[in-house]
């Protein structure tokens, strides 16, 4: 499938690797649980709407979305900006009408095919993002590892609500950490990073990742019966709320029709739709970077899914759905093989908030921790810092304030602050050194070639009138346009008025070759 266009807006599903798909489903669920929660209370909105986010996005996203790898969910880069609508709006209600808004504005940029959007974000950009998440993942879990879980799981943000920082938590942890968490993280990690040498690594289809969380319950469970004393409290565990105990009112907030007729809603929508599509063609570009198939990704046919993800969690009280990378980086370590996985994790949150809430919350948080700084250790890998640098410093410094950018404010600015400084060095480029210069030397003395590139912009006017005007006089020059598609008009103007006033004037012999008829100009040589 061309990448970009919904050509064929099928639903098919590939069931041929069904049990390696369970299995990492299941992995993503695990993942996804607190995680869904945590981003609803860092956004202002009650736990359940990061729940329904995250069935959406399994269920419907997950369904029409053509990525095999990427997962959908609520994303903690939408959470600061969730939560300052929720306070403008006034409104539970009047937010989810406006995570309606937002998808069927999606809808439409997936319409007009604005996908696309996400070919022109530098790939040391992308590296960066990848990079940054990797790194937050990591330090954001190490004090969960360590049984210090005052900040809620989901939180990415550098600032964090309790006025501490990512930083400054890892020195606060010390205060309170719990043994026994260290235990199961330490333990869950020895198993991730030995795994492959262990003869239960031959069993393809069983990931690392489900059977350290399954220890890491099972253990803690038997210390009831063993030493109660080492027992994790309730908040060191998954806290799912038991909707059997709640009314229908409590868990779906429901927009009215006469929501959608105020105009914050639509501004509010406007926003969200925006970021959220930025976020998810980012999202869907680095997976498809990681996915040991490189699998293309169709980004308009993602932004259908999407819009239908976000208009479906709006309609039943659920906070925006994005792709994340954490869940779909989740899911490719844990060996997915087709979307189905992404489909199942959310069925699987469906039928665990129903029925297994009591299970669910034996959950240690520090063998999810030990998962997830995994995850990030595998994203964040030192081999990648290495090769950005080996290609030089104009690809490094992007990388590295990308990198910077995303960990100390959030993916979106840290992306920002990444396009802004490639663009500055590719002005920077185009005004030092936009074209190729060479000296020959031929049987009429050295000649001095410059080659203009594809596409000469005003930028490039300067640095070419600076070339020109340092050539010796008498000296021997070729101007050679050939691969040029366009040349903005005040460079050649610059260029014929060399070439005819000043080159004569100074004893230069002057040629130029190659430029096009299009240019209104006829190729002369002196």
């Amino acid at each position: 499938m061309v990448a970009g266009r919904p050509n064929k807006f099928d639903i098919m599903i590939n069931f041929s690797h069904f049990r390696q798909d369970l299995l990492a489903s299941v992995v993503v669920f695990l993942v996804a649980l607190p995680l869904c929660l945590g981003i609803a209370l860092a956004s202002g909105t009650p736990p359940l709407s990061g729940l329904i986010a995250g069935i959406v996005g399994g269920l419907v996203t997950g369904v029409i979305s053509a990525s095999n790898k990427s997962v959908s969910g609520p994303a903690a880069g939408l959470a600061a900006i969730v939560l300052g609508m929720v306070t403008s709006l006034g409104s539970l209600e009047l937010l989810y009408a406006a995570v309606v808004v937002a998808g069927v504005l999606q809808l439409v940029m997936g319409a007009l095919r604005m996908g696309v959007l996400s070919n022109y974000v530098p790939s040391n950009v992308i590296k960066g993002l990848l990079v940054a998440i990797g790194l937050l993942l990591i330090f954001k879990q190490i004090p969960h590892a360590f049984g210090y879980d005052a900040d809620a799981e989901g939180d990415f943000s550098y600032k964090q609500a309790d006025g501490r920082t990512t930083l400054s938590e890892l020195w606060y942890m010390w205060s309170n950490i719990s043994y026994t968490a260290i235990c199961i993280s330490v333990g869950s990690l020895l198993i991730l990073f030995g795994w492959a040498k262990t003869p239960l690594s031959k069993i393809t289809w069983l990931p690392a990742s489900l059977v350290v969380v399954v220890l890491g319950t099972v253990g803690h469970y038997v210390l009831r019966f063993v030493s109660p004393d080492l027992l994790l409290a309730a908040n060191h565990l998954v806290q799912v709320p038991n909707v059997r105990q709640l009314s229908v009112s409590d868990i779906v907030h429901i927009p009215k029709l006469t929501d959608f007729l105020n105009q914050k809603v639509f501004l509010a929508g406007g926003m969200l739709a925006l970021v959220a599509s930025l976020e998810t063609l980012l999202n869907v570009d680095a997976v498809d970077r990681i996915d040991p198939h490189h699998q293309i990704t169709p980004t308009n046919r993602e932004l259908f899914a999407q819009g239908f993800g976000n208009v479906f969690s709006g309609l039943f009280g659920g906070i925006p759905v994005t792709s994340v990378i954490v869940r779909s980086s989740a899911n490719i370590n844990a060996g997915a093989a087709t979307k189905l996985s992404a489909i199942l994790h959310g069925l699987f949150l469906l039928l665990g908030l129903l029925f297994l809430v009591p299970v669910l919350n034996l959950i240690p948080l520090s063998a999810l921790a030990a998962v997830l700084i995994y995850t990030g250790l595998k994203l964040a890998n030192p081999e990648t810092f290495r090769s950005v640098y080996r290609e030089g410093w104009k690809q490094f410094v992007p990388f590295a304030a990308t990198v910077l950018g995303i960990f100390f404010t959030d993916l979106l600015i840290g992306v920002l602050i990444g396009l802004f400084v490639s663009f500055v060095f590719l002005i920077y480029n185009n005004l030092v050194n936009p074209f190729k210069i060479t000296r020959d030397q031929l049987h009429i003395g050295d000649v001095i070639n410059i080659e203009l590139p594809s596409q000469v912009s005003f930028l490039n006017r300067q640095a070419i009138k600076n070339t020109l005007t340092q050539m010796p006089d008498y000296s021997k020059v070729n101007i050679d346009a050939t691969n040029c598609s366009f040349i903005d008009h005040d460079v050649l103007e610059y260029i014929i008025d060399f070439h005819n006033n000043i080159a004569p004037g100074r004893h230069i012999f002057f040629n130029m070759v190659g430029f096009k008829k299009y240019y209104d100009f006829e190729e002369k040589s002196s």
